[in-house]
């Protein structure tokens, strides 16, 4: 079944930018777009690297997931949910900026935003408006970093950390 994702969101551009932001990350990523891989097949090629890769594209919807049986195991295995995308957004340079610093942020400096906006979060203090005020960031870069990680999510205002 050929599904097309319509980004008219900037932000949700993020995760497509993420998902192929190194080279072993493209790999699985084309592999999965071609056939369905288990996990044991994507750590078996490209180590936990690969396992860490997969988190993200199932955290970020890019990636249907079923059960498939191998050697008298059940092991849950992916695939690509999008065949194709189309981008429908038109928006001020100043904003793409913020998107696209958020996207190719040093994984570094990212994981200290992250662990900052987690600790907030854990506080109970979990409105976006109100967490890009103390983390000195406009609310769409706040958006867009959430939409990076796979330890938080964005539901309507508020940011919530994704469990295990």
């Amino acid at each position: 079944m050929a599904r097309i994702k319509v980004i008219k969101d900037v932000t949700d551009f993020v995760p497509i930018l993420r998902a192929v932001s190194t080279g072993t990350k493209k790999e699985i990523f084309t592999e999965l777009a071609e056939d369905w891989k288990t996990s044991d097949e994507i750590e078996e090629k490209y180590g936990e690297e690969g396992v860490k890769a997969l988190k993200l594209f199932e955290k970020m919807k890019l990636v249907e997931t079923r059960w498939q049986h191998t050697d008298r195991k059940t092991k849950k295995a992916y695939h690509t949910y999008y065949s194709s995308v189309h981008i429908d957004a038109s928006v001020p340079v100043g904003e793409i900026s913020e998107v696209l610093y958020a996207a190719m942020l040093d994984d570094e400096e990212f994981n200290k935003i992250e662990e900052h906006i987690l600790e907030h979060v854990k506080k109970g203090e979990n409105f976006a408006k109100d967490i890009s005020e103390v983390i000195d960031v406009s609310p769409l870069t706040l958006k867009s970093m959430v939409k990076r990680s796979v330890k938080l999510d964005y539901r309507g205002h508020r940011i919530l950390e994704l469990k295990e």
